[in-house]
Formats: C-alpha cells, structure tokens, sequence
C-alpha cells in the first residue's frame, strides 16, 4: 500500500528537491502539484511527470503535503491542508511573525494533523554523532556554542523572492538562522534565551540583510554565535556551509553537516574554475522519507512544528534587537 503525497506550491528553491524525492521514495505515490501561479506549477508538474491540480483537488487526493511557498504565505497553504485533514511537511521558517507561528501549530493541533518542518540537518551523519557524544557526556559541560551557516550570495537572492520583505519577512535571517538553531536545541536540548543582532547590507542591490552575527544565550546562560550571512561570492567553490562547534570542560565536538566534497579545477566545460563536488548523502531524502513514514504511522516528523515556532521567535528576537541596537528576550507564547 502507498502514501499518496503532494507538494502546494513550488516558489521555494528546495521545490524541486523535494519533488525528486517524492518521485524515488518506495511506497509513496507523488500525486501532483498544486501552485497559484499556474505557469510555475505546471512546468514543476511535467518536469516531474505528476498532474497539476487545483489545491482543493490536490488535498481530497493525498495523506501528506509539502508547503514550499514563499515564507509570507506558508499560513496559506497550512490552513487548507488542516481544514482537509491532510498531514503537513513546511519549508522554513514556519512564519515570519510569531503569532502567525503559534496559531498554525494551535490549527494543526485542533485539526489533529501533524505539523513538521523542512529541516534537513538533523537527518546528516555528523548531526546524529554530534548528538550520540553530547549525550554520552563526551565533551562534559557545555561552555560556547558557535555556529555558520553561509551561503553564496546567489542571483536568486538579488531577483528572488527571498529578498523581498513582502514575501521573505526578511532576508539571511529568515534564510539560515533556523538550521543551526535547530541543531543545537536538538543535540544539547536547551533553548535560546536571548539574542544580540548585528545585521547589514554589502550588496548594494538588496534591501534586506545579507550579513548577520547573532550574539546569543541558551537559557542556562552558555553563549551562543551564529553567522547566517549570504557573504560567499559566486566564485567561492562551494555554495555554503552548516557548521556547529560545541566546546565543553572536557573536549568539543565540531561538525560541518556537507563536508562531503572534493576539489575539483577545470579550465573546459561548463565547471570553470575551482569548485568543491558533495559526494555525500542526501539529507532531504531523508526528510521526505520521515514525513512519509510519519503520515502512514500517525506520528509527528523528526522536527516539528513547535520546533518551527521556537525557531522563528529566534529569528524575529533578532529583528527586534537589530531595531533597538540591544540584546532581547527570544517571546514564545
């Protein structure tokens, strides 16, 4: 027996990703795509091989669904999957206000769906050691947590929608701050308490924030860092990097989630130039293959929308204290 799933919307860059994963994950049936802007969506469809259905169509089909829309409409998206009864796998943040943020996980609960988030780190090998050695005491006390979470400052950020305030909520904030908290509530299972932003602008063409360092405390008071910023050119061999050091009394872990390349340089062909390959596993499928699994056992995924909602606080906490020029305390209602 299979598990009907389907993607609404295909705005978000991942869209495509997680399509290809639909499509080769044994027992699941990629149904189709449902998208408001009906030029986009048909092309994902045939790309794809599924129909292009109307949402409602789309939801009397399926048990599960992936929201890969803009962040400013993910509520959207969520609510017609709720009022349907179908189970729910959401691109990140899970939404740009707060309020927004703790209403979908209220709805998802009173409509006894599950709620989860696409959060692909947690499913890495150097994640899952990472959290086995914390655990296991390996490093002893927890003294500083220091993360990156970089990425080229890709065309897409500049004629995208992820760029834009009215559709992003923001910009290297709302992109990559999610991930690296992520790791660290999950493996250390502490939360942010407080954040300190410095946020600006190199490139000239953008109007939201493409460095940030997120001065942080987890609620035990051990010093947390991040840098999310969007600072690699596009020359930079590799599109990014998911980084987390966990400095303890007695050791430190460091994991870089994607260290799984070689080098390669080349003057011929389409690849110019010096660039890093990634030969190592594919974290979304594995994301796809927990929601799947979750939708058939009536579980919630790995990380879910809870998870979701601490996150987003995190990353309005760090709007805020960019806006007052000081540290403030992360609101979870």
């Amino acid at each position: 027996m299979t598990t009907p799933l389907g993607i609404l919307s295909t705005a978000h860059v991942h869209a495509g990703g997680f399509a290809t994963a639909l499509a080769a994950l044994d027992g699941v049936e990629f149904v189709g795509v449902a998208d408001d802007d009906e030029t986009r969506g048909r092309e994902a469809a045939e790309r794809h091989d599924v129909s292009f259905m109307k949402p409602d169509a789309l939801l009397d089909t399926v048990d599960g669904v992936v929201v890969c829309s803009t962040n400013t409409t993910h509520g959207r998206w969520i609510d017609a999957a709720a009022d349907a009864g179908v189970d729910v796998l959401c691109e990140k943040p899970l939404a740009t206000e707060v309020s927004e943020a703790r209403r979908l996980v209220d709805r998802c609960d009173d409509a006894g769906v599950s709620l989860g988030m696409c959060m692909p780190l947690p499913f890495t090998e150097p994640a899952k050691k990472a959290k086995q050695a914390f655990e296991n005491g390996e490093i002893g006390e927890l003294t500083i947590a220091t993360g990156k979470n970089r990425a080229r400052l890709r065309n897409r950020h500049v004629t995208g929608w992820s760029a834009n305030p009215e559709h992003a909520g923001g910009g290297a904030v709302m992109d990559h701050t999610v991930h690296i908290v992520n790791l660290v509530r999950r493996i250390t299972g502490r939360e942010v308490a407080t954040v300190h932003a410095e946020l600006e602008t190199m490139e000239s063409d953008l109007v939201v924030e493409d460095i940030n360092i997120l001065s942080m405390t987890l609620d035990d008071g051990t010093p947390f860092t991040l840098d999310g910023s969007w600072d690699r050119p596009e020359s930079w061999d590799y599109w990014g990097d998911a980084t987390l050091n966990l400095i303890g009394t007695d050791g430190e872990i460091s994991l870089d989630c994607f260290d799984y390349t070689f080098t390669e340089t080349s003057d011929a062909g389409e690849l110019t130039g010096i660039n890093s390959i990634y030969w190592g596993e594919e974290p979304n499928r594995k994301l796809i293959a927990d929601f799947a699994d979750a939708v058939r056992e009536g579980r919630n995924p790995l990380v879910t929308g809870r998870d979701g909602l601490r996150e987003a606080a995190v990353c309005i906490a760090a709007f805020e204290s960019a806006e007052r020029g000081r540290p403030v305390d992360v609101d979870v209602p």
